[in-house]
């Protein structure tokens, strides 16, 4: 989307994009809310995460941590998950208008789905692209997260409807995207996944994604590629 695009056709976008991630993350959101309690956590805890720290990638990696290997793991693994959002939020920085408060409110819409839709070919972000797209996504996802902390589906329903494989496969599809753009991070994140496929045989999951992350940010120090 052009730089000089109307504000109103951003918040047009904004509504599209959001919806359509919205309804795509449904899915993933009712997966973690069962997913959480089956793990003994109470159904208002992960409801209010859900509304507090809206990432999804962290919040699995934190109850799967705490499953698997315990505190240390599952801070690490959510730490380790939510760094992407430095760069980005650097990157979105510009285009932020405003008081450092009000700045630092409309930040909080910086979220993977809207965050990728608002780019621009300049580099520049949409900003009421992004504001929409958020602002459309959250709410759904705390009213998932709450549908499946609340029904508590059996694990042969989640396994049966597929949604353990969803939020793995939305994650895939970014990493996709992101490496076409930068091809020279493709072995590398062939060797992370690796790592992470072969470690967590003795490791814990956590443990093993913790190992997999740093395996990739030592090799890509050396490509010049930012991380």
């Amino acid at each position: 989307m052009p730089s000089d695009t109307p504000p109103s056709e951003g918040w047009k976008a904004g509504i599209r994009v959001g919806v359509m991630i919205a309804l795509a993350g449904l899915p993933i959101s009712i997966s973690f809310g069962a997913f959480a309690v089956s793990n003994g956590w109470p159904a208002a805890i992960v409801i209010v995460m859900s509304t507090i720290v809206f990432s999804g990638s962290a919040q699995f990696a934190l109850v799967t941590g705490f499953a698997s290997g315990g505190m240390i793991p599952a801070i690490a693994s959510a730490t380790l998950l939510n760094l992407r959002f430095i760069p980005l939020s650097i990157a979105t920085a510009s285009s932020l208008p405003g008081s450092k408060l009000r700045r630092a409110i409309e930040a909080q819409s910086i979220v993977d789905g809207a965050w990728f839709a608002a780019q621009r070919p300049d580099g520049t972000i949409d900003r009421p692209m992004l504001l929409t797209a958020t602002l459309f996504q959250w709410p759904l996802w705390i009213a998932g997260t709450a549908v499946g902390a609340l029904s508590k589906p059996s694990t042969e329903f989640v396994d049966k409807i597929g949604l353990d494989i969803v939020f793995p496969a939305f994650f895939l599809v970014i990493l996709i995207d992101s490496l076409r753009a930068r091809r020279p991070l493709i072995p590398i994140a062939l060797a992370a996944t690796a790592v992470a496929a072969i470690s967590v045989h003795w490791l814990s999951a956590g443990v093993s994604l913790i190992v997999a992350s740093f395996v990739a940010l030592w090799a890509i120090r050396g490509t010049g590629e930012p991380s």
